[in-house]
């Protein structure tokens, strides 16, 4: 008896076991059930269900020549193209039906806006490839609006002036660049999905002209919790395996980190956030390679800085925040914003990393599916003539283009010249004597139009040798499911923006569409320079005194928008009109810049000879810096080759030879020029070793093109040549 109980009887410790070794069990198979629960859902969110659309993205350089060209965006004479920071890209987006009957296309490029010269090539070139495929209802062209990159690819003579006349180099380097990108994505398109999300970016922008937000009626103001809009909304773009094709990000901040002392051609601070999206995704390749495309487009920025610390006196360091930003010495002149770095280039990354973090972070939580149909709204407009219904009772109308005297003023993130100063609603008779006798009186009828601006440029009624300003203007509306995109002509103010959107969304709510999804793109298709509110016009700072069509701009494009939201929502868009198309000038490469001619090497030298050696070793976190006899960037482009001005390369003891680790297209390389005396010049490379750099045995190389005279008299020819460093150590920190 007792044999038998011993065999069937457990000890304590037994029991114990068995009961932890049930509870394992139950405890493995419970988490492994919330596993797969938890997969399924997250799958679901990118794979499970089918495809809704066709997606293609692609991604093409469009930089142009980074020396002698003047910067486009501050208007600054002095600013003129000396190196390179960064390069530029077009960020292309189509979006395709499964039946592939309807597509639309958003680009957005690392330009300082989307002239309309740029936009009537591009879509000649679209036509001329794809046909009627691609026109001017459905593709939406964006500028980033940095303020540091090449100008020169307008027809309006205004920014003529400021760009020294037409520049085709950088012309037809942008729309071949967004062609390029548009036709990467068309090769592209694939079964995938859509997903939105939206949150709230903090520390990255302040309202410049606070004193105009002021002027909105406060029961307007007390609806809003901050006088700028923080908000990010994110797209994200998936195909059916759920692999990762990019994103686009809209965000209200002005590309001005970088400010009006910088010569080198870079793309501010969204482009930052796009390189560090894209060198996320892309890992392993080189800045501007890699399949997915991350854009940081730009929104209703007109009166947003990213220049946080506000505006101080450079020369006293004393806050100048007041309504015309002047300072007690100097005036306007000295009232400059700073950001947040200790310099620009740092204020530039810091930006850059907030937005690209809080992209990163909307981008991976994306849940909101965007289904339905596609449809496209476009009209052309002539913005000097348009009447608007306030009310029942009360019409009014735009304006003939002009520009007030504080826009001559500028903003405390690039300030103006001479006496100007923001807020000016009384002309000043010295430079108003000195218009009429060079560029004629405005009339009475475009002065009592334009109240209570006083103009300094009454553009509207300039003609030669062309037209000062557009009167024709696009606006448009694309319509992707539940996400209604408005590519606007030019800058919206804060509350400018607030009040389109909302018109927008209720004229969509009103005829059977709700639950819409409003986003501004800024700065889209053609250049119309500001849009503020009634209200802020009063005040004319310098977002009133560039509104170029008058105070009643904004009513004027919330009837018009609101009148393409009615034709989407009620699918009539066919029943538009197309309005007076734009004009395409006969504009010749007229250009002030210098001309192109032969160069020279100094004696004993050739081109790409080291004159300032590397040192033999450096560590992370110092510059490392080389000197070659240069040549003229601009040849480069001239030459319409697309290659690296810089290299970094570092030495492999495994296969025995050199592999390029980053090229000019990295934040962490700078390529300056600089031009001598009887044809010679210089480029200085550094690289500004980041900490976490692998040590080893590295090198600079170095390309370009010079040009040379062979036979007297005759033409020059364009001669490619390289240079290298030597080799120098990265050591462990």
């Amino acid at each position: 008896m007792h044999g038998k109980r011993s065999r069937c009887s457990f000890s304590r410790l037994e029991v114990i076991l068995i009961v932890c070794l049930v509870l394992m069990i139950a405890l493995t198979v419970v988490l492994l059930v919330l596993h797969f629960l938890t997969k399924n859902n997250n799958d679901s969110n990118n794979i499970a269900e089918p495809a809704k659309y066709l997606v293609g993205v692609g991604r093409a350089d469009c930089t142009g020549p980074v020396a002698q060209v003047p910067l486009m965006g501050y208007a600054n004479p002095d600013q003129v193209g000396g190196g390179l920071l960064s390069r530029l890209y077009s960020r292309a987006f189509i979006v395709a039906d499964l039946k592939n009957s309807r597509r639309v296309v958003f680009v957005s490029a690392d330009i300082g806006m989307v002239s309309q010269r740029v936009r009537l090539e591009v879509l000649k070139q679209l036509r001329s490839k794809y046909g009627q495929l691609y026109r001017q209802d459905n593709v939406i062209l964006s500028g980033t609006h940095t303020h540091s990159g090449p100008g020169g690819y307008f027809q309006y003579t205004l920014f003529w002036i400021t760009s020294k006349g037409l520049v085709r180099p950088a012309l037809s380097s942008i729309v071949n660049g967004i062609v390029k990108s548009i036709g990467i994505a068309h090769e592209s398109m694939r079964r995938g999905r859509l997903f939105i999300n939206r949150g709230t970016v903090e520390n990255s922008q302040i309202n410049r002209s606070p004193f105009s937000y002021l002027a909105n009626p406060q029961s307007e103001r007390k609806r809003y919790s901050s006088n700028t809009d923080k908000e990010m909304l994110v797209l994200k773009m998936v195909d059916e395996d759920g692999s990762d094709l990019g994103l686009i990000s809209w965000f209200a901040v002005h590309p001005v980190s970088m400010n009006n002392s910088n010569h080198l051609v870079n793309s501010d601070n969204v482009g930052y956030a796009s390189y560090l999206f894209e060198q996320e995704k892309n890992r392993g390749m080189l800045p501007g390679e890699g399949s997915f495309v991350a854009a940081f487009a730009s929104s209703n920025l007109g009166d947003v800085s990213p220049n946080t610390r506000g505006p101080f006196c450079a020369n006293t360091g004393e806050s100048c925040d007041n309504p015309q930003s002047t300072c007690p010495v100097g005036g306007a002149a000295m009232c400059m914003a700073k950001g947040p770095g200790k310099d620009m280039f740092e204020s530039t990354r810091i930006i850059g990393q907030n937005i690209y973090l809080k992209a990163k972070e909307l981008y991976e939580k994306a849940s909101q599916e965007v289904t339905g149909p596609l449809s496209s709204a476009h009209q052309w407009v002539n913005m000097s003539n348009v009447s608007v219904e306030l009310n029942a009772t009360h019409t009014v109308k735009t304006c003939k283009p002009a520009l007030g005297h504080s826009f001559a003023a500028g903003t405390i993130d690039g300030v103006g010249a001479f006496n100007f100063t923001q807020g000016a609603v009384e002309g000043d008779p010295f430079w108003d004597q000195i218009r009429d006798q060079l560029l004629g009186e405005p009339s009475n009828e475009t002065k009592a139009c334009h109240k209570p601006k006083p103009i300094l440029f009454s553009t509207g009624e300039m003609t030669w040798p062309h037209p000062w300003h557009p009167d024709i203007v696009d606006v448009q509306i694309v319509a992707i499911g539940s996400l209604a995109i408005l590519a606007v002509p030019g800058e919206f103010t804060t509350m400018s923006g607030r009040r389109l959107r909302e018109a927008v969304k209720s004229e969509f709510d009103s005829h059977g569409t709700p639950k819409m999804n409003i986003v501004i793109a800024g700065l889209c298709n053609v250049y119309t320079h500001y849009i503020t509110t009634y209200e802020e016009y009063q005040v004319q700072r310098y977002e009133a005194a560039s509104t170029i069509y008058g105070p009643h701009t904004l009513s004027a494009y919330i009837q018009l928008y609101r009148g393409l939201a009615k034709a989407i929502a009620l699918n009539a868009t066919q029943e538009l009109p197309r309005g007076p198309e734009p004009p395409l000038f006969n504009v010749t490469s007229l250009t002030l810049l210098p001309l192109l001619s032969a160069e020279k090497a100094p004696a004993n030298k050739d081109f790409g000879d080291v004159l300032e050696e590397v040192r033999q070793e450096y560590r992370e976190r110092e510059v490392a810096e080389v000197t070659f006899v240069g040549a003229n960037p601009r040849n480069s482009a001239e030459n319409a080759t697309e290659h690296n001005f810089l290299t970094v390369e570092r030495y492999s003891n495994i296969s025995d030879s050199w592999r390029t680790v980053l090229n000019d297209a990295s934040w962490d390389t700078r390529f300056y020029w600089s031009k001598g005396s009887r044809g010679q010049s210089n480029v200085t490379i550094e690289w500004h070793i980041p900490a976490g750099t692998e040590p080893g045995l590295y090198r600079f190389r170095y390309f370009g093109h010079y040009k040379k005279r062979p036979i007297p008299f005759l033409k020059t020819i364009t001669v490619p040549f390289e240079g290298s460093s030597s080799a120098f150590q990265i050591t462990a920190p």
